[in-house]
């Protein structure tokens, strides 16, 4: 009897040219999935910035910066950037059935072609625009991935600062 009545209540709302958002209050249950929320668009967004973060310190490894004085240390940041990838991969949560976007964005991608010829000064620049970016974002969060972006903006910063040095 409940299950007759469960089924036939989007029947009733149809033949009365009700909308069951006016009957509740809250989202209509019955219009389908809700989109995604801000935190999560953000959360994918900043997981693509990091994995082209890390295409590109896989490429300057590749590269003959790995001879420099500097490129001792493009290991120890690729790693890290690593981390903080898995770490932002485990704050997402997207809803089964979400569209393709959100998959695409939650798995990593080879993104389009290759970076081209990394210099320091380039990782310089992409780990300060990335500090930069997500230090922007912080307001527009919630406190918990504010506190997750703010601790991978500064870590990006001294990334910057080592890269320079």
């Amino acid at each position: 009897m409940l299950a007759a009545s469960a089924a036939a209540l989007p029947v009733l709302l149809a033949t009365a040219g009700c909308r069951s958002s006016q009957l509740f209050a809250g989202p209509d249950p019955l219009a389908g999935r809700p989109p995604l929320s801000h935190d999560v668009i953000t959360l994918q967004a900043v997981i693509a910035a990091e994995q082209a973060l890390i295409r590109l310190y896989q490429a300057a490894v590749g590269s003959d910066l790995r001879a420099t004085a500097q490129g001792g240390i493009l290991g120890g940041l690729l790693a890290q950037h690593r981390q903080h990838l898995a770490r932002l991969k485990a704050m997402l949560i997207v809803p089964a059935g979400a569209p393709s976007a959100t998959a695409a964005a939650a798995a990593p991608s080879p993104g389009p072609g290759t970076p081209g010829r990394v210099t320091i000064a380039r990782l310089r620049a992409a780990e300060t625009r990335s500090a930069a970016d997500l230090v922007q974002r912080l307001a527009t969060v919630e406190p918990s991935l504010a506190q997750l972006f703010a601790s991978i903006a500064a870590s990006d910063a001294t990334h910057a600062v080592a890269l320079g040095s």
